[in-house]
């Protein structure tokens, strides 16, 4: 009965494989746009942080899409403010620094229509326990080094404060501004910030038995397999040398805020040395293949483990992707990613295309709405980003 079984994965794994070849005629495609610039302009110390508060895993805002809708549109010299930024370099040092905005014109695109500023407090302020596993739990537990160890899994990554993060450049990870920031300070732990890599426990274990295809990670995700258990693995450290947070994030209370600009970047005092996934712009849910998005993270109520999820993307707002994508505190942080047809390159190309943030909740005569809400990267923020990473603007203007 078990070798019939294990027939039987084998060759619903096969049709998997081969089932996207079938639509190749249809195929979702990313769509290169012009970006804006956001350049540094000038750079000024700010008093050193306080380091006290512990970092909160389970983030939530009472600010529904209507909330956004609402909110007033943000000007020119707002988005100077909003995407100026902070730098916490290791040393303990904190820098601010502003931004100047080329080739953007707010009037014609409304990739940021709306703010995030604290006109959406819930009525019924009063605490509740909040759901984060919509039905069934569909989260899969990522076991061996045949997966834990190969693209896209291994661009997974774990900060010492709790939460998860994405590397996405040679020395750069994308995680939630609230791992390292409250809405007011830095958290305990963001001054010796630190990054870890699944990597095996010894040296001599031998790798999973089981002997998969070559390409079968670019076709597992959305599929239920069940990868073996057999590998010992262990974290590794890298410590931050730099993070970036945007002063949007900063200049309200991370409670009170719509979750607009809860991103934050980290660059490492050495290179990783993994392949890391690029960033994109985020398209409409709609284009989205199967409008599915797919993240993986170190939820919390699964110790050690790497979860990967995929879901439905549901409704959208300028700056953010509400989803029902099934999360416990600490995969907070993870890139959302797609798949699609990158027609320049001519291959299948994954691109992070935002961040997960937490869950919102709002109650509605006596109804309870529920999501769970990831910060869509908007062609501003992917400048924001990409400058970051690349230290020019150059290689900034598609996305």
């Amino acid at each position: 009965m078990r070798s019939r079984a294990a027939l039987s994965w084998f060759i619903s794994l096969l049709f998997l494989l081969f089932l996207p070849h079938a639509f190749s005629s249809s195929r979702p495609q990313w769509i290169l746009q012009r970006v804006p610039v956001v350049l540094p302009q000038q750079t000024d110390v700010r008093p050193a942080p306080h380091f006290l508060s512990p970092a909160r895993l389970d983030v939530s805002s009472p600010c529904d899409p209507e909330c956004h809708k609402k909110a007033p549109r943000l000007n020119y010299w707002d988005l100077r403010q909003t995407l100026a930024y902070e730098t916490l370099h290791a040393n303990g040092q904190l820098t601010e620094t502003a931004i100047g905005i080329y080739g953007y014109n707010p009037n014609s695109d409304t990739s940021l229509a709306y703010s995030s500023g604290s006109s959406g407090k819930s009525e019924r302020s009063h605490v509740r326990r909040k759901r984060q596993i919509f039905g069934h739990d569909g989260r899969f537990s990522i076991a061996g080094q045949n997966f834990l160890l190969k693209y896209p899994f291994s661009v997974a990554v774990k900060l010492s404060t709790g939460c998860s993060g994405t590397l996405v450049g040679d020395r750069h990870v994308l995680t939630a501004a609230h791992c390292v920031h409250d809405g007011k300070n830095y958290v305990k732990g963001a001054q010796k910030l630190r990054v870890g890599f699944l990597k095996p426990k010894h040296r001599d274990t031998q790798t999973s038995t089981f002997n998969v295809p070559s390409n079968f990670t670019n076709h597992v995700e959305g599929a239920s397999y069940a990868p073996p258990v057999t590998d010992k693995m262990k974290f590794q450290w890298i410590r931050a040398k730099r993070t970036h947070v945007p002063k949007g994030w900063i200049k309200g209370n991370a409670n009170d805020i719509g979750m607009d600009y809860d991103y934050a970047l980290l660059e490492l005092k050495k290179p990783h040395k993994r392949r890391h996934m690029k960033l994109g712009v985020s398209p409409p849910a709609r284009r989205l293949p199967g409008q599915r998005v797919h993240f993986s993270g170190y939820d919390n109520d699964r110790p050690g483990q790497l979860v990967y999820r995929f879901c439905r993307a549901g409704e959208e707002t300028p700056d953010l992707l509400y989803q029902h994508c099934d999360a416990q505190p600490g995969a907070s942080g993870s890139g959302v990613y797609a798949r699609m047809w990158d027609g320049r390159r001519r291959r299948w190309e994954r691109k992070v295309i935002g961040v997960f943030s937490g869950h919102q909740w709002v109650e509605k005569q006596g109804a309870s709405q529920e999501f769970n809400v990831a910060v869509r990267l908007t062609p501003l923020k992917y400048a924001q980003i990409c400058y970051w990473i690349k230290g020019n603007f150059v290689d900034c203007r598609e996305g």
